[in-house]
């Protein structure tokens, strides 16, 4: 019998660096979906049209200077500095990137989820690509649960028919997938 390349749930590193990982095809659709959710949250930004055709302008392209009115949105964008004035600047000139970044990690998951399953095969960039999207959705969803350190042994507690159930344990779960990704990607 042949042994298959990771434990199911659990990543495992890769000779030659990068990851893998065994799931099941409802564990795939679910990542899938909350990875296409995330891109639809994440958006294109307030980048103008015409940046798009030209890569001169996409470098000199200025973004929005106001943190978002989502709170998951701020959680994912949140102010560089406490002054105003610097985090109005900064937020100038970094968040398209920040969200073209974050948009090219969760493509490249929904890629790999795509290629098929059970077993998933990750290369170095494709494992720190989806570091940074397991690490988004959960931010997302702790914010839209109202996460914080002091609540966050509740999770654990919610009874079965408790309506955020569901969503804490794909916070969860998720929260497993991150760590088990650091362990394998420090090894």
């Amino acid at each position: 019998m042949a042994r298959r390349r990771g434990r199911a749930g659990s990543f495992e590193p890769v000779r030659g660096g990068g990851a893998t990982i065994t799931l099941d095809e409802v564990e795939i659709s679910i990542l899938r979906s909350l990875a296409v959710q995330l891109l639809e949250l994440v958006g294109p930004g307030d980048q103008p049209a015409d940046a798009d055709d030209d890569p001169l302008a996409q470098l000199f392209a200025e973004g929005p200077t106001k943190p978002p009115d989502d709170p998951a949105l701020a959680r994912l964008f949140p102010d560089a500095y406490e002054e105003t004035e610097d985090a109005s600047e900064f937020r100038r000139f970094t968040e398209n990137d920040l969200r073209a970044r974050k948009r090219e990690d969760a493509l490249a998951m929904i890629r790999v989820l795509d290629a098929g399953g059970p077993v998933l095969k990750l290369t170095e960039d494709q494992a720190r690509q989806w570091l940074g999207t397991l690490n988004d959705l959960r931010l997302t969803i702790g914010t839209r649960l109202g996460v914080t350190e002091d609540e966050a042994d509740e999770l654990y507690h919610l009874p079965d028919g408790d309506p955020r159930k569901p969503l804490v344990m794909a916070y969860l779960w998720l929260g497993g997938l991150q760590e088990s990704l650091v362990e394998t990607l420090l090894r």
